[in-house]
């Protein structure tokens, strides 16, 4: 067998098993995500200002110290972020992030997708290579009764398991529920112990030593926000209009209050 004809064996071979992904450096960049393969740099990574975030002074005053503490290496919490849909809880964590790396202090974000849970044993042993502190972050996480096994996976994870997490991590984890997985459904599974079961899913939620409630928010506050995004670009507006803005969705939020300026300055030729 020539060497012409072992070069097209081998380069077949790679066709059909390519090598495995590689890790992006840990060290260089601010924000990563997690494939379920590799970890992959995040190019722009530009999150709302911290600043900016009003009505949630205390949730993300709580946020920014838990997440330095972590930064200097000192104890600190899981952190469970709950409420509302649209009141600020994802855009916190990445603006908490990025206000410490403003200040010189080395904290990274790695977002993981909640369809990739049961690939974090392999994310954490790459972690475990980088004494660098990281945020990794669960967006929008919830548990139907078809996800008790993630749900136990998880918990085991966080705290306890043999494959739990490293050190330098901390989960920070967005979801709509308190208890993340449905009373409604943990009673549903043993009709004669439901007790039982409830303890068992909420236990989940007990292995956060921080629960950061976000809230719907009433009409003063609403505006205060739109008052925060239109300034920081020049703009002014309506304050009956941008009510209206909400009163048409049918929600009073943070993110509701951004799409109305982004409609603003779209408005006036402006950019964002």
């Amino acid at each position: 067998m020539n060497d012409n004809l072992l070069s097209r064996i081998a380069e077949a071979l790679e066709r059909i098993a390519p090598p495995p992904a590689r890790s992006a450096d840990l060290a260089a960049a601010p924000a990563y995500v997690w494939d379920g393969v590799a970890i992959q740099a995040v190019e722009a990574f530009a999150p709302v200002d911290y600043d900016l975030l009003t009505g949630i002074d205390m949730q993300k005053e709580t946020l920014l110290e838990n997440t330095r503490r972590h930064a200097a290496g000192h104890a600190a919490h899981d952190v469970l972020l709950w409420g509302a849909r649209g009141t600020g809880k994802s855009a916190v964590v990445a603006a908490v992030v990025d206000r410490l790396q403003r200040g010189g202090e080395d904290v990274a974000l790695l977002q993981c997708a909640i369809d990739e849970l049961g690939s974090l044993p392999r994310l954490f042993s790459l972690l475990r290579a980088t004494q660098r502190p990281f945020i990794l972050f669960l967006d929008d996480l919830g548990f139907d009764e078809n996800g008790v096994g993630d749900a136990r996976a998880l918990r085991s994870l966080l705290q306890g398991g043999t494959a739990a997490r490293p050190a330098n991590v901390r989960l920070y984890v967005t979801s709509n529920r308190r208890h993340i997985v449905p009373r409604h459904l943990s009673e549903q599974d043993d009709p004669v112990n439901p007790r039982d079961v409830i303890d068992d899913k909420m236990a989940l939620s007990d292995r956060f030593g921080l629960s950061l409630g976000f809230h719907a928010m009433d009409q003063d506050a609403y505006v205060d926000i739109v008052s925060g995004y239109a300034a920081s670009l020049g703009l002014t507006f309506d304050p009956l209009e941008a009510i209206q803005w909400a009163t048409q969705r049918g929600s009073r939020s943070g993110r509701v209050a951004w799409q109305y300026v982004v409609e603003l300055a779209g408005r006036n030729g402006i950019a964002i």
